[in-house]
């Protein structure tokens, strides 16, 4: 458990040990041995097939399938027994006190959808015999949804505790997850169903829709890993050609995100703010790079060229498809509630909601940057500067959210970025997204 805080240990303790307790407490007579070998056999191949989701370290077992059949074959304290052995998982990366504490969890689990199983009429030895809607179908689903249930709140508990996730992650993996569970616990079922004909076999016949189920899980995985490699593909082509952006994209996602929560936007949607927020400069890659580190005034021209960033932007990304209603944050970031930003000029709520999000997470951030003309301003500052343009610049809905969220969750300082070695390139000494220090335009300049 080293590393591990606490209260993460003192839980995963408690777990297996109250684990222990039900199966010292639990009479073995009257089980069919040679039957729980085989379900062992195929929770064990399932469990060490796990298919990872987003949450680092975080992954969803096949082995449902085998724990909810033995609910119906074996009763509370067989599917106890299976679940304990997920302690013989064939996976290298994981040490024997989380092999403990799975092992623990899924014997919980099988226990307590055992019991309701039992509780609700169902016949774990007379499946041919039982009505089948009355006696195995009804509490089936009982046992299944138990299942299912106790075992995502052991492992939604343990990663809060040990501060792998917060809240609002565990509840949207919590419903990315639950009817997937359900769906292969519905597989324990069909094992059971066709026991008394196939009897052993019937284990084998159901391992290839666990392994399709597992294979459309990593893909989804996997799917989204490209999409984040995308994304950091571009923002780091932006970052090498405007230096003083360095760290600024995934700041700016990040305040986009606590606002997204903070006024409880979906987690589909909070995603692809996410990659808003990563993306919303890319434009610049079409300006040329002495006008973003041009140490002057900007010529009519050349401002005209930066304002013209969020289109380019929006050009760029246009054809990747996952984006979706990132686009018009990117378009649109720059726009202003009373109707005098740009590009198009757009007011109120004619500005989608992902660039009023982004207008505000972006504008704080590069507020509180150091740049070579200023140091970063104090949070303090930075907080009454949103305040003052609310209502002209900003939705002052999304300000209060943003305050409300930044004093509970606090903000990751932006480094100082020095400027680059060589003496060909100069520092700018503005920033177009900090309203204290506007862009300044030589009148009547060409």
């Amino acid at each position: 458990m080293r590393g591990l805080p606490l209260a993460a240990r003192a839980y995963a303790g408690g777990v297996i040990a109250l684990a222990i307790g039900v199966i010292a407490t639990s009479s073995l007579t009257g089980l069919c041995w040679p039957r729980l070998a085989v379900l062992a056999a195929l929770f064990v191949v399932t469990e060490s097939s796990a298919a990872t989701l987003t949450i680092k370290r975080a992954r969803v077992s096949m082995s449902f399938a085998a724990g909810l059949a033995a609910v119906v074959l074996a009763g509370p304290v067989g599917a106890t027994l299976i679940g304990v052995t997920a302690i013989l998982t064939g996976r290298r990366d994981i040490g024997l006190v989380k092999r403990l504490f799975n092992a623990a969890q899924y014997a919980l689990s099988g226990y307590a959808a055992g019991a309701v199983f039992q509780t609700l009429g169902g016949h774990p030895y007379r499946w041919g015999e039982a009505n089948w809607t009355g006696q195995v179908l009804g509490p089936f689903i009982g046992a299944l949804v138990t299942f299912v249930t106790v075992n995502l709140a052991l492992l939604a508990t343990v990663l809060l505790v040990s501060r792998q996730a917060t809240w609002r992650e565990v509840l949207a993996l919590g419903r990315l997850v639950f009817p997937g569970c359900l769906g292969f616990g519905m597989i324990g079922l069909l094992i059971a169903g066709i026991w008394p004909a196939a009897g052993p076999l019937s284990a084998v016949l159901v391992l290839m829709p666990v392994f399709i189920a597992r294979w459309a899980f990593t893909q989804i995985v996997a799917q989204q890993r490209a999409h984040a490699a995308t994304v950091a593909a571009l923002c780091q082509a932006v970052e090498t050609k405007d230096y003083y952006t360095r760290g600024h994209s995934e700041r700016v996602a990040y305040g986009s995100v606590m606002i997204a929560r903070q006024i409880g936007m979906r987690p589909d949607r909070i995603n692809r703010l996410r990659y808003a927020g990563m993306l919303h400069d890319v434009g610049k890659l079409g300006v040329p790079t002495k006008v973003l580190q041009k140490p002057g005034r900007l010529t009519e021209e050349e401002n005209a060229a930066v304002q013209l960033h969020p289109m380019r932007g929006e050009e760029i990304v246009r054809g990747i498809d996952f984006l979706d209603e990132a686009l018009g944050g990117i378009m649109h970031h720059h726009e202003r509630v009373d109707g005098t930003g740009y590009p198009m000029g757009l007011a109120g709520k004619e500005i989608p909601e992902f660039a009023r999000i982004l207008a505000v997470a972006d504008t704080f951030d590069a507020m509180t940057s150091t740049r070579s003309y200023r140091p970063g301003l104090p949070a303090e500052t930075a907080i009454e500067e949103l305040r003052r343009f609310a209502g002209t610049q900003f939705d002052p809905v999304l300000v209060d959210a943003f305050l409300t969220a930044l004093d509970r969750d606090g903000w990751v300082q932006a480094e100082p970025v020095p400027p680059p070695e060589s003496d060909d390139v100069e520092t700018t000494q503005q920033d177009h997204d900090d309203p204290s220090m506007p862009i300044g335009v030589e009148a009547g300049a060409q």
